[in-house]
């Protein structure tokens, strides 16, 4: 098959959000090393990381407004270039309180990206979901690697050059999307202060059945899902009695999964009936989190990374459904819209998850996680099955 222009604006807008996700991971393998150097407690680094991810769900509507006046290229260019600017001044932080500004402003120039350049595929492509798909496994990519390239750094020559790694890998993925990706038109270059945007724009598009409903979905599920990935590691390490070696292992099982799976659910999505696929998704993925319970052996915590990896996936179908209702004008700020809540509600996962676990043990807090993903399945199913929100 032929190479086309719209495969390059694919692979560097993955690119792209390898660069994203990469700044926003690396920091957790040498968070020990941070503690250290600064004198602070869990608690405080925990602020910090929380408000980084805070930041980043928050841009989400911003970056289709500003992609809507200013064109899509620029505002990819700006959120890559300003992860990478943020990193670095997270890595030279004289004091805790640089270090903790410099991790928010990077969480909200890296929130930038992913919106505008779904809305970007989605003009360039047919197979919305394919595209999506494939552009998400910028994420687990960057799920694999950053954790290890951070924490080789970090243990030879502390963290500061571990974070700071972000720089290297962004400057040239920067330059070849300067060079490659031809200039994109603003949507809306008359947008003023006469026209609907801010608060009002934003609840115009939140007040939609279709929207509101998916938010809801994504939020409970996302939830589980940001609390899993904060302490998987921690749950197989203090409930099944894994290594950490071991349980890292798993952890980067997960990762490997989940990039696969979300390329094979995208393209499924474009064939299938998109809700179907949701739907099947996360009835998979309330299976593998219940599996987490039965037991430490191998073959059924392998079971338990597999199905849940899969359910992860769903967001590759449901996400082309929300560009699917969406006007090809409306479909930079109404995506924000819809990546906002749901990011910034499901963002509270790993503090909820962490909580549970102080105060009800491992094992209560994994069934908590099991009703709210089947929660999740039954309000999808149910509006399939009924069609109240199409």
């Amino acid at each position: 098959m032929q190479w086309q222009y719209r495969d390059t604006v694919l692979v560097l807008c993955t690119l792209a959000f390898f660069v994203t996700y990469f700044a926003r991971v690396a920091v957790s393998p040498v968070v020990p090393f941070i503690t250290d150097d600064f004198t602070i407690s869990n608690t405080q680094i925990g602020v910090a990381l929380s408000g980084m991810w805070i930041a980043y769900g928050l841009t989400q509507y911003p970056s289709g407004v500003l992609a809507d006046r200013f064109g899509e290229k620029r505002i990819i260019l700006l959120s890559v270039g300003g992860t990478a600017t943020l990193s670095f001044i997270a890595a030279i932080a004289p004091a805790f309180a640089v270090l903790f500004l410099g991790l928010v402003g990077l969480g909200g120039l890296a929130g930038l990206h992913y919106t505008v350049a779904s809305a970007l595929l989605s003009r360039t492509y047919d197979d919305i979901g394919t595209a999506i798909g494939l552009h998400s496994l910028g994420a687990p990519a960057a799920g694999l690697l950053a954790p290890i390239a951070s924490a080789w750094i970090g243990v030879r020559y502390g963290w500061r050059p571990a974070v700071a790694l972000v720089v290297l890998v962004a400057v040239p993925i920067f330059v070849a999307f300067l060079w490659y990706v031809k200039p994109t038109p603003p949507r809306r270059p008359e947008q003023g202060s006469d026209q609907p945007a801010g608060i009002e724009l934003f609840t115009s598009f939140l007040l939609r059945p279709t929207i509101a409903f998916a938010a809801l979905v994504a939020i409970i599920a996302m939830f589980v899902i940001n609390g899993l990935i904060s302490f998987l590691p921690t749950f197989l390490v203090e409930f099944h009695g894994y290594s950490p070696t071991v349980a890292g292992a798993v952890f980067s099982a997960y990762f490997i999964v989940r990039a696969g799976a979300q390329t094979g659910v995208g393209a499924i999505s474009d064939r299938f009936d998109r809700d179907f696929v949701v739907s099947g998704c996360l009835l998979l993925g309330t299976v593998g989190l219940a599996l987490f319970l039965v037991g430490p052996a191998f073959l059924v915590v392998g079971a338990a990374v597999l199905l849940f990896g899969i359910g992860n996936s769903f967001f590759a179908a449901q996400e082309p459904k929300i560009l699917d209702s969406l006007s090809e004008t409306d479909r930079n700020a109404g995506f924000g819209v819809f990546r906002t809540v749901y990011v910034v509600g499901g963002s509270t996962g790993s503090i909820g998850v962490g909580a549970l676990a102080d105060f009800v043990g491992w094992h209560q807090t994994f069934v908590v996680l099991v009703v709210l993903f089947a929660v999740s399945f039954g309000l999808v199913t149910l509006n399939r099955v009924f069609g109240i929100y199409n």
